[in-house]
């Protein structure tokens, strides 16, 4: 899992720099024909990695329920961050990666529940959740590229 957490730094890098020096306005405008903005791609990510690879394998998660209720599969932007918020999740984004490795190497993935997601393809355990939550973040990476040009 080590390994896959590698990938999943460097996707979180590269969602950092993307992101970089874009004002709150920007990271809050929704372009024409998407339903979320640049912020809400973050911490969908942030949020997916926690519900897919914690609560499936029965963790605590490092999330509050309200960011996951604003941010889970399924919702949009209806609201617009604060900066308080924006600086909570750019917190979030390395944070919760730095915490996934010392829970690897204290061992605590020990549990999953299998869980089917909208893709079709089902994870049956903790290695299939880390390597789909990969796949997530490269789709929402191409997301936010192309938000970028719009904003």
């Amino acid at each position: 899992m080590k390994e896959l957490l590698e990938v999943t730094k460097t996707s979180r890098n590269m969602v950092s720099k993307l992101i970089q020096g874009f004002a709150l306005e920007q990271l809050n405008k929704v372009p024409s024909g998407f339903n979320n903005n640049l912020i809400w791609n973050v911490a969908h990510i942030i949020v997916t990695q926690q519900v897919l690879v914690y609560k499936l394998a029965g963790l605590p998660m490092m999330v509050s329920d309200e960011l996951i209720e604003k941010y889970k599969k399924g919702t949009k932007t209806e609201h617009e961050a604060s900066q308080e918020e924006v600086d909570e999740i750019l917190s979030l984004l390395h944070k919760t990666i730095e915490q996934t490795e010392i829970d690897i190497d204290n061992n605590l993935f020990q549990n999953f529940t299998e869980y089917s997601t909208s893709t079709g393809f089902v994870l049956k355990n903790n290695f299939d959740s880390m390597s789909f939550n990969n796949f997530h973040e490269g789709i929402h990476i191409g997301v936010i590229l192309a938000i970028r040009k719009l904003v």
